[in-house]
């Protein structure tokens, strides 16, 4: 099948079929699921963008800690519009609804295809496909859209403005946590120059028959420095905390932001890309949508000499982003492997 959607309204499925088993996923779901014994940390963007020296202070300070201690916060008081947002989820929605021959035009081959929807995450190799359908757009340095829905460009376009924008602020106050210039992050690789990269990424897990045997995304971090995420209300994302994972449940109107490889990679490993997982449900549709935020693709990405102590020395190889982003494109998806390839041995 094209799309996981399109197998769903097919037929009715009273099971799952045998190529999205997943494997003995019931333990892995539940039994290690927890309620943290500290709260995901909340990182107020109207403090981090404050005139106020003290209360800006204190935000960096608490944004370093989220960075060192979990690789993921929530943000809230950001400044994008929920109507902004509201519509972003429906004109994604609209477009997973559009005919599969609509959608078809978009079944690209390549990783850096301007616009690129499927199922799974690498169908080619994937042993076990996920539950899940995507749609993947390079939305900077060059725009793209598809054409139908016929609002889906505007709202895109606006959407990827502002997260743009809350990514360069975030990566400012963390210059500053790791005791750098505010600017360093996005001076040295480039975040807010004309070609910088952005990549949009829209989930969609259709209601599963037997969800504790299937995966919507199977452990994994992120390429990239920041991603930025929102969902339509229903509950998916997991995320590994101290061993535990935890299930994730966002406050109205805020955004969850996780540290991505190259994050751990310019900081030598200070602050380390987390692992997450999209868990699927029998009942309704959730959609996530997700902005990575990176260099431009050429830009060398190697840790910062301000960060590599003298006797521990350089953890991570240095890699050009495009060059990562094929690699990991290469293989299944499969929780640090990638990053894991640049670490020097010890």
């Amino acid at each position: 099948m094209f799309s996981v959607k399109e197998l769903v309204e097919s037929v009715p499925l009273t099971s799952l079929p045998s190529n999205y088993i997943f494997g003995n996923t019931e333990s892995n779901r539940h039994c290690l699921l927890m309620e943290p014994e500290e709260t995901v940390p909340i990182i107020d963007f109207s403090l981090l963008t404050s005139h106020d020296p003290h209360q800006r202070s204190k935000t960096i300070t608490q944004l370093g800690n989220a960075c060192l201690n979990w690789g993921f916060f929530m943000v809230i008081n950001h400044g994008v519009a929920e109507t902004l947002r509201d519509e972003m989820v429906r004109e994604t929605e609209s477009f997973f609804d559009l005919r599969g021959e609509e959608k078809k035009q978009y079944a690209g081959k390549k990783l850096f295809d301007p616009i690129r929807c499927g199922t799974s995450f690498n169908a080619n190799v994937d042993k076990t496909l996920l539950w899940r359908d995507y749609l993947k757009i390079h939305v900077h340095p060059h725009f793209n859209a598809p054409a139908k829905p016929s609002g889906f460009s505007k709202v895109l376009q606006e959407y990827c403005e502002k997260t743009r924008e809350m990514a360069n602020e975030l990566l400012r106050g963390i210059s500053e946590s790791l005791g750098l210039e505010e600017r360093y992050i996005n001076e040295k690789l480039g975040v807010e120059s004309s070609e910088s990269h952005q990549l949009f990424v829209a989930n969609m897990y259709p209601p599963c028959p037997q969800p504790e045997l299937a995966m919507g995304l199977p452990p994994h971090s992120d390429h990239g420095l920041l991603t930025i995420l929102m969902q339509n209300g229903i509950q998916g994302l997991q995320v590994m905390h101290k061993g535990k994972w935890v299930l994730i449940n966002p406050l109205p109107n805020s955004f969850l932001v996780n540290t991505g490889d190259h994050m751990e990679i310019l900081t030598n490993g200070k602050y380390k890309s987390v692992l997450h997982r999209a868990v699927v449900n029998n009942k309704a549709t959730r959609i996530s949508i997700g902005t990575a935020h990176g260099p431009p693709l050429d830009t060398l990405v190697s840790p910062a000499k301000e960060l590599v102590a003298d006797d521990a020395g350089q953890t991570y190889l240095g890699i050009t982003y495009r060059n990562y982003l094929e690699l990991q494109q290469s293989k299944s998806l499969s929780g640090k492997s990638c990053l894991d390839r640049l670490r020097f041995s010890m």
